[in-house]
């Protein structure tokens, strides 16, 4: 644990999460990892799972150099086998489950990305991006929440979109379930506040993780530049966001300095969808 120096007396920092243990999905890197790395650093026990498992390992390494426990667990958030197995071994390790971030999610599938208005998506790509975005988020509060009600205490973090309300380029399916995170997040608020659990989420902006990869993979370096200073352009505080500006806002919904916070839709976007520009 660092210690903090004011004025030649030393003072331990206090840790928002001490002795919490969080479930996050959507681990492997980007927002999630960012959210794992943070947690850590306040206290928090982590369950880092992701369908890529190479990658759920080493955000594990990186909590254990914080100094805290946790396991990495791979599992596909569309299979509602799969995700109870994966609760039910978070519970197994750490006997209980305080936080719950749904931060698994997918803009792509292998189908043709470039495919994105309604008289072009197929049916298919329709119902695979609802089972990521949507339905995965379900799934993770359908079998965490009953350990919660029995603990009568936890926080779970949604992942919705910038998207759902303001939609930055045509992704129908996408949106639509970026707003149907919104809509259960409402829902589950109202039904499992009295239990002593709040459901929060949070709409990120454009921030940069490999999120973008193969929206710039035919770009020179210099063209990737190009492109990203023309999105920070865009947005009113002049730059795209990182993981870490996103983990902020995931830190006061885990703690307990939202305990009176629930049912809302955070946007962490910069400024957007609000214009500098007249």
């Amino acid at each position: 644990m660092k210690d903090y120096y004011y004025e030649g007396k030393r003072e331990e920092k206090i840790m928002l999460l001490a002795n919490r243990v969080a479930l996050i999905t959507g681990a492997a890197g980007g927002i999630g990892r960012g959210i794992a790395v943070k947690f850590a650093s306040e206290g928090c026990d982590v369950v880092a799972a992701d369908l890529k498992s190479d990658g759920a390992n080493e955000t594990l390494n990186l909590v254990k150099e914080q100094g805290r426990d946790g396991i990495a667990l791979q599992v596909d958030i569309t299979k509602s086998a799969q995700v109870q197995a994966m609760v039910e071994k978070a519970i197994e390790k750490f006997g209980k489950i305080d936080i719950l971030v749904n931060s698994a999610g997918s803009l792509f599938n292998d189908a043709d990305h470039t495919k994105k208005t309604i008289a072009d998506i197929p049916e298919e790509d329709w119902d695979t991006m609802l089972n990521i975005n949507l339905k995965g988020a379900f799934l993770c509060c359908k079998y965490v929440s009953p350990y919660m009600k029995e603990k009568r205490y936890g926080k779970i973090i949604n992942f919705s979109s910038l998207g759902a309300i303001h939609p930055p380029t045509v992704a129908p399916h996408y949106n639509a379930a970026k707003a149907g995170i919104m809509a259960l997040t409402l829902d589950s608020a109202l039904e499992l506040g009295p239990f002593g659990i709040t459901v929060n989420s949070i709409m990120p902006g454009p921030i940069r993780t490999s999120f973008y990869d193969r929206i710039v993979s035919t770009l020179t370096e210099e063209g990737k530049e190009q492109r990203f200073a023309k999105l920070s352009d865009g947005i009113p505080m002049g730059r795209m966001g990182t993981p870490e500006d996103i983990a902020g806002p995931a830190l006061f919904f885990a703690s307990d300095l939202s305990q009176f916070v629930t049912g809302v839709n955070m946007l962490a976007a910069g400024g957007l969808p609000l214009t500098s520009r007249l």
